[in-house]
C-alpha cells in the first residue's frame, strides 16, 4: 500500500492505532490530513464532488491503515500486554453502558415512560455475542 510499517510504531498509552517513528510516518500522516482538512474548510455547504472525493479518501485512509495495523511488528509480549489493556478497556466501557441504562431506566420510571436507548443495548449485546463465538471458537480450535 502507500505507508509503510516501519514509519510508525504502536501506540501503547495513547488508545489505538499507530504513532509516527519517523519524518516519512509524519509526512504521511500530513499528507492523508491535509486534504480532509482542506475538502472541509469553508462555509459548511459541501458540494457532493467533495464529499464522494472524503470518502474514497477516507476509504483508501482505512485500507491503508488496517495494512499498516496488520504489518507492524508484535512480540509475544506486546500481544500479552495488549491483551490485558483491551480487556480492561472492554470492561470500563461495559460498566459504563450499564451505568448509562441503569440512568436511563431510573430516568424513564420517574417520567412514567420506558426510556433506554436501542444503540447501549445493541452495543452490550453485540460484545455478550462476540465473546460468546470467541469463545466457541478458541475452544473448537484447541
Amino acid at each position: 500500500m502507500i505507508g509503510k510499517y516501519d514509519w510508525f510504531k504502536r501506540r501503547k498509552y495513547t488508545g489505538w492505532g499507530f504513532s509516527p517513528a519517523t519524518w516519512q510516518g509524519w509526512v504521511y500522516i500530513i499528507v492523508f490530513v491535509l486534504p480532509i482538512a482542506l475538502l472541509t474548510a469553508g462555509d459548511g455547504n459541501m458540494s457532493q464532488t467533495k464529499i464522494i472525493l472524503l470518502v474514497v479518501w477516507a476509504i483508501i485512509f482505512a485500507i491503508d491503515f488496517i495494512d499498516i495495523m496488520i504489518h507492524l511488528p508484535k512480540d509475544e509480549r506486546d500481544r500479552m500486554h495488549e491483551a490485558i489493556a483491551e480487556r480492561n478497556a472492554l470492561w470500563v466501557i461495559v460498566i459504563i453502558l450499564g451505568m448509562g441504562i441503569a440512568y436511563q431506566t431510573a430516568q424513564g420510571m420517574v417520567e412514567g415512560i420506558s426510556k433506554v436507548d436501542p444503540v447501549i443495548l445493541v452495543a452490550i449485546f453485540a460484545g455478550l455475542l462476540t465473546k460468546m463465538i470467541s469463545n466457541i471458537y478458541l475452544d473448537k480450535k484447541n
